[in-house]
């Protein structure tokens, strides 16, 4: 990753990490498609409405294995194989503790915040059972992300993708055993997707406990060492916390989706599952510049940073353009798949057509979050999204919204944040390349090894 030429060994990096998200993708697509088909238009809104207040609680978890990842990445370029190998303990303690913490906070609060959401009554009651049993597998999907983020930190990104395509089998064949079979609607598709959960992180652990390279975990895993720690914090804190400010300004704009009925719900959420398509297929070339950034910082190579991120961003444009363009074309027909109900194609299909031509801005900022994030200067981007991702979005939906209360006026803030926050990222990646201290900091801490627990 820190030799010349780039673009092929980005390009290999990149597709494995986007059919890993695609498959992820599937998944919930399947879940949204068996429930649609089978369960009813009720069941669906019911599911499509609990994605914000999954993804605001499990993001800001998962925004640490970016920071592992990260650190890995640059102890790897740095060739320091023993803070490699504490690096890879302390995430993966993490990750046992950040999945029980996630399971503790979310299957308690979640009738709560569904309200809070303003969840329809026809609807609060089947969102509750499908959320609380989905937290229960939280501590699975949080030992698969960092596990994956190690992995991918040594430039092997087919691994990941394995374990996921097997776990694609069982999580497909127990939708619909549990649905059609069983008759257990959202619940079931709920076991599915923890079960799935459950064998991707088995896999993964497995691997690291075999392993021959730095990256081995011993069976006395279970510490966290001082610095390494301090480290992930240090990038995975903000990047959980912008991942989360994310997730708060969607629950605000779901929440006022809520207002608009079960139609415009289930409308918006079989609408938006093509818009993760999107930014999946783009997502791992934000993980290649990301990663392979990182890796440069650690072998010092300052030269590289920004090839690396103009090659990742042209790459991810073609690649959003391409696939906005198409679903742009075939909104009615994507949205069909997932109901015949009119009322629901009719409002994910104006969604689609007002967000098709503007999603490669959300494509390119992801890249660009990435590259500052493997620059090791996560904070700085997080305090570029508190402004463009969440600020603008509020301002919109509290100071505009209320002048022309419609879903087309509604959806404007999307594009408007998308775009404005993509340049101010892109000028602070610039100028972070252009100061030698801020990629390479003057004097390095000290790497004691405290463990602690």
């Amino acid at each position: 990753m820190t030799e010349r030429p780039f673009f092929q060994k980005i390009l290999m990096f990149a597709v494995p990490v986007t059919l890993t998200g695609l498959l992820q993708i599937v998944y919930n697509t399947a879940d949204t498609v068996v429930v649609g088909r089978f369960a009813g238009k009720t069941a669906l809104a019911a599911v499509g409405s609990t994605g914000s207040m999954i993804g605001l609680i499990v993001n800001l978890f998962t925004g640490l294995s970016m920071g592992a990842g990260v650190l890995t990445a640059r102890m790897i370029g740095a060739k320091d194989k023993e803070g490699t190998r504490r690096s890879v303990k302390t995430a993966m303690c993490l990750s046992v503790l950040c999945g029980f913490l996630i399971a503790g906070i979310g299957i308690p609060l979640s009738p709560l915040l569904l309200r809070w959401m303003q969840a329809p009554t026809d609807t609060i009651d089947l969102s509750t059972l499908y959320v609380r049993i989905y937290f229960m597998g939280a501590p699975g999907s949080m030992i698969f992300n960092f596990g994956a983020a190690v992995i991918r930190a040594t430039g092997d990104t087919r691994r990941p993708l394995r374990y996921l395509a097997a776990s694609g089998f069982v999580n497909i064949a127990l939708n619909l055993f549990s649905v059609v079979v069983l008759r257990w609607g959202v619940a079931g598709v709920a076991i599915a997707t923890i079960s799935s959960q459950y064998l991707t992180a088995v896999l993964a652990v497995r691997y690291l406990l075999k392993t021959k390279l730095d990256v081995r975990l011993d069976l006395g895993f279970f510490r966290l060492s001082k610095y390494e720690l301090r480290e992930i914090l240090r990038i995975g804190v903000p990047a959980g916390l912008q991942n989360a400010l994310f997730s708060i300004s969607n629950v605000i704009i779901q929440s006022n989706v809520n207002a608009f009925g079960s139609d415009a719900m289930a409308g918006i959420s079989a609408g938006s599952n093509y818009d993760s398509y999107i930014y999946t297929a783009t997502n791992g070339f934000a993980q290649a510049a990301m990663t392979f950034i990182s890796q440069n910082v650690g072998a010092k190579k300052k030269a590289h940073l920004r090839r690396i991120w103009l090659i990742s961003v042209a790459s991810a444009a073609v690649a959003a353009i391409t696939l906005q363009t198409l679903g742009w074309i075939f909104r009615a027909g994507i949205v069909s798949l997932f109901s015949t109900d009119p009322a629901v194609i009719a409002v994910g299909s104006q969604r689609m057509a007002l967000i098709m031509p503007f999603f490669v801005f959300c494509c390119l900022l992801d890249v660009t979050c990435g590259a500052v994030r493997g620059l090791g200067r996560s904070f700085q981007i997080m305090l570029v999204s508190l402004f463009g991702a969440c600020g603008l979005r509020l301002i919109w939906v509290f100071f505009f919204l209320p002048m022309r209360r419609t879903l087309p006026f509604l959806y404007v803030s999307y594009p408007l944040s998308w775009g404005i926050t993509f340049l101010i990222a892109a000028g602070l990646f610039w100028y972070l390349t252009r100061v030698d201290y801020a990629v390479f900091p003057r004097a390095e801490e000290a790497k004691e090894d405290c463990s602690i627990g």
